[in-house]
């Protein structure tokens, strides 16, 4: 065996079809890689480069059809890649199984065809990658036939598409919604809530309708930082793009309204805002009435409603005021890929230290507060709390103790 095919080990493969098919500049994209592959070792104790395992990341346990692909990710991909070029409006879900070269043995391609085959039951498109001489022309004929994707992969990592799938029209209603969330505009992003009070959110709307200059108004009558409340409100679903205009959506334009309503129009409006500039108390009991529609806002939110429902699952079964490792510990046993992409930072170190190679949940390490992501344990439980959802604001990684920190509803039905 060639130095150059030993190179080609199944991570080694999984990474290059990663580069290729989700690349760091695609827009609406999001993927992951299967736990397995954030160990140190790989088969025979070989060991995985480091950046193999950097350009995997981040990792999670994703079940896709029967099985665990080892890369799953929602993208619009090009059309050499693709025998569909459009899928209506949506992203389609992509599954990847990777074959690659081992010291005992050859490369099972046909068995990455039935695996990947299998995920269609979910994915809308699905492929097997596999070094580019390992792959016969009996497993192409193969693949055509089952509707699954072959990349061929070259040692110098150059992926060419040997097979191209049709696009199913599977709808994820399992596990994978997770990726799709985190695709989306309202996924949990490292920025997507730059700032810890709703009312920089729900302001945006208002100033987005305004005659006056966007950005001038914010700045002057509610907060300086401009670009995270344009970032909050967009994954609150209150605006959202059309190439370079920014537009109201359904729920922005019935926070237009209500300023208008509540204000008589949206000067003072704005001008109420700058009023609760810098106060300390919870907005639901600072501006009762705005304080409902945030509460709004903020519960329309797709990881909020998952949060409170399951708050409202642990309250009835006598767990009123459980710990974030606690709560952590009981969604992992009911949504586990959401419960990693909520909770958990991306970073390779972490979710190698807090996952087992088959997706396990290890409690010791939720007791350190940087594992956990801060968008959600910091300020989307900011934003629960000042809307009256939940009973204590959120805390920074660097200042979070997991065992102190609750998660409880204010008003458990």
């Amino acid at each position: 065996m060639s130095s150059a095919t030993q190179s080609l080990t199944e991570p080694a493969v999984l990474a290059h079809t990663k580069r290729r098919l989700f690349p760091d500049d695609g827009e609406a994209a999001y993927a992951v890689a299967d736990t397995q592959f954030a160990r140190t070792n790989w088969v025979a104790d070989a060991a995985i480069a480091p950046e193999v395992t950097e350009t995997l990341a981040p990792f999670n346990h994703v079940q896709v059809g029967s099985g665990y692909p080892d890369l799953v990710g929602v993208r619009s991909l090009d059309s050499d890649l693709l025998a569909v070029e459009r899928f209506g409006d949506t992203p389609p879900l992509v599954a990847v199984e990777a074959k690659g070269y081992t010291e005992a043995a050859g490369v099972d391609v046909q068995r990455g065809v039935v695996q990947a085959y299998d995920r269609l039951h979910e994915a809308n498109a699905a492929y097997v990658a596999a070094p580019v001489h390992a792959v016969s022309q009996s497993d192409r004929t193969l693949a055509r036939e089952l509707n699954v994707g072959v990349l061929g992969v070259g040692a110098d990592g150059s992926v060419a598409t040997l097979e191209r799938p049709r696009v199913v029209g599977n709808r994820t209603a399992g596990e994978a919604t997770a990726i799709r969330f985190q695709a989306s505009a309202q996924g949990v992003a490292e920025q997507s809530f730059g700032l810890n009070h709703p009312k920089n959110y729900v302001a945006y709307p208002v100033a987005l309708a305004h005659d006056g200059d966007t950005e001038t108004l914010l700045a002057e009558h509610v907060v300086a930082a401009t670009d995270s409340a344009r970032g909050g409100a967009t994954f609150l679903g209150l605006v959202e793009s059309d190439g370079p205009r920014e537009l109201l959506t359904p729920l922005g334009r019935e926070v237009v309204r209500f300023a208008r309503r509540e204000h008589g129009d949206l000067d003072a409006a704005l001008r109420q805002f700058e009023d609760w500039q810098r106060s300390r108390k919870r907005f639901y009991d600072l501006a009762p009435r705005w304080g409902l529609v945030t509460r709004r806002v903020v519960f329309d939110y797709p990881a909020t409603q998952l949060l409170v429902e399951e708050l409202q699952c642990l309250h009835d079964d006598g767990f009123p005021e459980p710990s974030l490792p606690q709560f952590v510990s009981y969604l992992h046993e009911l949504h586990p890929s959401f419960t990693v992409e909520l909770f958990l930072r991306g970073d390779e170190s972490v979710r190698e230290r807090v996952l087992t190679g088959d997706g396990e949940l290890r409690t010791e390490p939720l007791s350190d507060g940087s594992v956990y992501h801060s968008p959600t344990v910091f300020q989307l439980k900011a934003l629960c709390y000042h809307a009256g959802i939940l009973t204590e604001r959120g805390a920074e990684p660097s200042r979070l103790e997991p065992e102190e920190d609750v998660w409880a509803l204010c008003e458990p039905v």
